[in-house]
């Protein structure tokens, strides 16, 4: 599960980026508005059917890449982000844009840095790591 500050940094952000495969096995990423009810992630759209996450994910290629991340300082030089890998499945339900499809991700795992404390530690680069249990 998310910690209590993944939640909060998740719930703070308005903006995440998905990836998806289509059949043709080429790798899409596109910025999304995302609904979270911890540890479920809706994706939507107004045009939801006609996209090509929708379209990916309706073929069968339910794994997905979505990452959440920010600058929380440029001075000094300070991203932070989770980085989640999951299942997504086409359901219908009452969100952001209404009554209608939206991707339903389930977190399979996932990574954090700068979230919960410092991520670089005697020069290495040393995320939280959460393998998340359905």
């Amino acid at each position: 599960m998310f910690t209590e500050k993944e939640i909060a940094y998740i719930k703070s952000q308005p903006l995440a980026r998905l990836a998806t495969v289509g059949k043709d096995s080429q790798p899409d990423n596109v910025a999304v508005g995302f609904e979270f009810e911890d540890p479920i992630i809706y994706v939507g759209g107004r045009f939801m059917r006609s996209s090509r996450k929708y379209k990916n994910v309706s073929d069968g290629h339910n794994k997905v890449a979505l990452i959440i991340d920010d600058l929380a300082s440029r001075d000094p030089w300070q991203p932070r982000g989770i980085r989640i890998f999951g299942q997504a499945e086409i359901v219908e339900r009452d969100g952001r844009f209404g009554k209608d499809h939206y991707l339903r991700i389930v977190p399979k795992i996932s990574w954090s840095w700068q979230i919960e404390g410092p991520t670089f530690v005697e020069g290495s680069f040393v995320p939280h790591r959460t393998v998340h249990k359905q």
